[in-house]
């Protein structure tokens, strides 16, 4: 049922043509998928002259308990998020859980467990994240959170698709796509679309498993690595990947 929702809905986000309502059937597809909190959030770089800085985002849409965003920030909570810190070098999507494992032995770990008993108490139960890649690392993501969910590994995949097809089709109405892609590095002039499929490629996905994702034909797919192989000058699909990991196309 979520699997063919999830499917509509990157078909639908292709074709809508106001923020609003990209918003809104984002929402709508959470909802039905079980999930009553989200927030999409577009990542900021840091300001290095502070001390300490906090991670510094934009949400482009979002829906969090009543005072939970105030009690975060009072406590400052962002300095010690497992979340966020396991964000911060996340390749693929996690759950809170495993986040909050990978840093049992931190010297914060007493704080990050308070923040999450006071999540908890929140509504805010367990969560998904899922990040959003670039040239220049990490420039987004999405947040599931609410009630336990338990997505299958097709599902985990549709909601990264989503995820990605919600950032740059919001950015795009707000026409900030362009001057986001500007500011990366213009050494391998990638396109977004090119950028997709080097993604899936990395994932190890065939070209008939990415046509089907992005919702295009064999053929497309195998035009846009053929470009990519081009300009990355590799021999292969397989050398293609290394050199973006190489060169930090991808992360």
């Amino acid at each position: 049922m979520n699997i063919n929702v999830l499917i509509q809905l990157l078909i639908i986000l292709e074709e809508t043509p106001h923020a609003r309502a990209v918003v809104s059937e984002l929402e709508q597809v959470i909802e039905n998928c079980g999930f009553e909190y989200y927030d999409l959030l577009r990542h900021l770089p840091r300001n290095p002259a502070q001390r300490n800085p906090e991670p510094r985002a934009a949400a482009l849409a979002g829906r969090w308990p009543e005072q939970w965003p105030q009690i975060y920030t009072a406590k400052k909570y962002a300095l010690i998020d497992p979340m966020v810190r396991y964000l911060a070098h996340a390749q693929r999507p996690f759950r809170w859980r495993e986040s909050l494992a990978a840093f049992g032995k931190d010297a914060q770990q007493r704080r990050m467990e308070q923040m999450m008993v006071d999540a908890f108490g929140h509504g805010l139960e367990d969560g998904y994240i899922f990040p959003i890649h670039g040239r220049n690392g990490i420039l987004g993501s999405l947040s599931l959170a609410g009630k336990p969910v338990e997505l299958s590994p097709v599902e985990i995949a549709l909601f990264e698709a989503v995820a990605r097809k919600s950032f740059w089709r919001l950015l795009e109405l707000k026409d900030e796509a362009q001057a986001l892609e500007t500011v990366l590095p213009a050494d391998t002039p990638l396109t977004r679309r090119e950028m997709e499929i080097l993604h899936y490629l990395a994932e190890g996905m065939t070209s008939m498993e990415i046509s089907k994702m992005l919702k295009i034909s064999n053929h497309t797919v195998d035009w846009y690595m053929n470009g990519l192989q081009n300009k990355l000058k590799a021999k292969n699909r397989q050398q293609a990947v290394a050199l973006a990991f190489r060169h930090r196309l991808i992360s």
